[in-house]
């Protein structure tokens, strides 16, 4: 089991390593998913999500966009393995457990660091809850 400091990470690098460990055969945990980091503009990122969210409808049908930090790392990950509904990427997927903070099971245990590259403009998953 390997266990992900999400803490200052761009979010699609996160997921893009998830998603390999996971496909591998690994389990991943990733911790303090409020505290990774999304690239670009602000405003326009935050805009999009709230669109994202408000295009439900009245049956309440179609794709529902997640509303909490861990749940978007989540759904960030999903998008970046083969088919989650069948095959190996359902059983990848299931192998990857999101927190927005620290469990106390993981507490004694050192977590991996993903090197972050340069500073860039970002802002934390975490401001776009409402």
């Amino acid at each position: 089991m390997k266990i992900v400091e999400g803490k200052g990470i761009p979010l699609g690098r996160l997921a893009s390593f998830a998603a390999k460990e996971s496909l591998k055969g690994e389990e991943i945990s990733i911790i303090n998913c409020d505290e990774v980091i999304i690239t670009g503009n602000f405003h326009s990122i935050r805009k999009s999500f709230e669109e994202k969210r408000g295009r439900i409808g009245s049956s309440q049908k179609g794709p529902k966009h997640p509303a909490t930090t861990e749940k978007i790392v989540k759904r960030a990950i999903r998008g970046m393995l083969p088919n989650p509904k069948k095959g190996r990427g359902k059983i990848a997927f299931k192998k990857i457990r999101c927190y927005s903070k620290t469990p106390k099971e993981f507490e004694n245990i050192k977590p991996i660091e993903i090197a972050t590259g340069k500073k860039i403009k970002y802002s934390e998953v975490r401001k776009f809850i409402k």
